[in-house]
């Protein structure tokens, strides 16, 4: 507990530079417990999360960084604490080699939200 990437507020976001390109499938966000909790809830956790790729940095479009939303979810924190959303890659059929994850909001904690581990699954 409190070994994470915790930002202020509800509101932040991270930008993940993969070490290759990747046909990008789901994206697994995790939290601790409430058992594991020192206060015995997880407000801190992240419930409102976006998904997008980036095209920065590829050969096609140096000059300015555009993002393609891959998907929106809740992280429920009365679920298990390790949670694997689908992805929507239908419509980009390449691979991308940034992910950009923003969370919209928390469980209601006003000072800051934790992050404990994102895992970034694709081909």
């Amino acid at each position: 507990p409190g070994n994470c990437w915790a930002f202020k507020g509800h509101q932040g976001q991270v930008v993940i530079k993969l070490p290759a390109r990747v046909h990008l499938t789901a994206i697994t966000v995790q939290h601790i417990t409430k058992d594991a909790s020192p206060s015995g809830t997880i407000i801190s956790a992240p419930k409102d999360i976006a998904v997008f790729v980036s095209l920065l940095g590829s050969s096609v479009d140096t000059d300015r960084e555009e993002e393609t939303l891959l998907g929106t979810f809740t992280y429920n924190i009365e679920k298990d604490p390790i949670q694997t959303f689908p992805l929507k890659n239908m419509l980009l059929p390449r691979a991308f080699s940034h992910v950009k994850l923003l969370v919209k909001s928390n469980w209601g904690n006003p000072w800051y939200t934790c992050i404990y581990r994102v895992q970034v699954h694709g081909k």
